[in-house]
């Protein structure tokens, strides 16, 4: 049994395997695979392909598969459905499993970066600094439908929100006031925890080298390089940064047909997490541009003039993207336009 490409589905605890031989003739087929018993089955396997769902776990996988000499490839799920014969044998793990073995070999298949335990780890702390981000921002609206209750509208401004409430929790009811300084509290607890996880962004972003260099690039900061350098690594699936920015989203969606080219609004595919920081990064860029007189400060210009300032600023995250892959991709190499202080 000489097994060529292997298709993975994966699971909490059962999996399914399905196994091709050169021919694409089916030579191991199991649905179902114990957990424990998953990684012995691929240990004895001789060097292969292996296909995979980029699902939670799938990086973990791949890592302890690739120990074994096999070359893993990790796939979005969307890209899998098509190779699905649901006519045939419908929507079950084992075909799952064997729709993953034929997407796999593709050759014009899209594949999702391998990712290491020091980028999984760094990833870790952006997801849970973006969690209490996202619930410091569901508590302040906690508390200003609360307030709305009993008549009590405050400006939009947090910050504005934090300097008036004190006048008026008096005139709240007991439980009402109770709440609504347990809810205050609460966001400053979160407010201290995304401090600490901000400095120890920073801490990465300085300690590595290629995250320097990407902070050379003006809209990216620390926070923007470590979730980059975290998601790209050395940049190697992507053949060129054009693809980097479609993976991301910030490229136009495109509807043509008869030799007549009609570009969509922006796809807004792949990471939304990067795609906003980029774009925030890039914000930034426009309001700090004053009298610069470089070529990209010109051009940025000029963007905003022709096409309007929201298509400028995705504009400029695109840029970035691609000049992010090139600095990770060729390091040192790589050299930019000096910029003008």
């Amino acid at each position: 049994m000489t097994i060529a490409t292997l298709g993975i589905d994966l699971a909490k605890n059962v999996f399914a395997v399905h196994g091709v031989d050169k021919a694409g003739k089916a030579v191991l087929v199991k649905p179902r695979v114990m957990r424990d018993q998953l990684a012995a089955l691929i240990a004895q396997l001789p060097p292969c392909l292996i296909g995979m769902e980029a699902c939670s776990g799938a990086h973990h996988w791949a890592r302890m598969f690739q120990q074994h000499g096999h070359t893993v490839k990790l796939i979005a799920p969307k890209l899998v459905a098509p190779y699905r014969m649901s006519g045939k044998q419908g929507k079950n793990d084992a075909a799952d499993a064997a729709a993953i073995c034929e997407a796999v070999t593709r050759p014009n298949m899209r594949f999702v970066p391998l990712k290491d335990e020091h980028q999984q780890a760094a990833l870790c702390l952006h997801r849970t600094r973006q969690g209490f981000v996202e619930e410091r921002t569901a508590s302040y609206n906690r508390v200003r439908g609360l307030l709305s209750e009993f008549g009590i509208v405050l400006p939009q401004s947090t910050a504005k929100l934090r300097s008036n409430i004190t006048t008026r929790m008096e005139a709240l009811p007991g439980w009402a006031n109770r709440c609504i300084r347990d809810l205050l509290e609460h966001i400053d607890r979160l407010g201290e925890r995304i401090d600490e996880y901000d400095r120890a962004i920073r801490g990465l972003a300085r300690e590595d080298e290629r995250s320097r260099r990407l902070m050379e690039l003006r809209g990216i900061g620390p926070t923007t390089a470590s979730a980059l350098l975290a998601t790209l690594g050395a940049a190697h699936d992507f053949k060129n940064g054009r693809q980097v920015a479609a993976w991301l989203g910030l490229t136009p969606s495109q509807y043509s047909s008869g030799g007549k080219v009609r570009l969509g609004g922006i796809t807004k595919a792949g990471d939304a997490y990067i795609r906003t920081l980029l774009v925030s990064g890039a914000r930034a860029v426009m309001s700090n541009l004053r009298d610069k007189q470089d070529r990209l400060s010109r051009w940025i210009r000029s963007l905003i003039e022709r096409r309007g300032y929201w298509r400028a600023a995705v504009a400029i995250a695109a840029k970035n993207a691609r000049m992010a892959w090139a600095v990770l991709r060729y390091g040192d190499a790589f050299q930019q336009e000096p910029v003008e202080a």
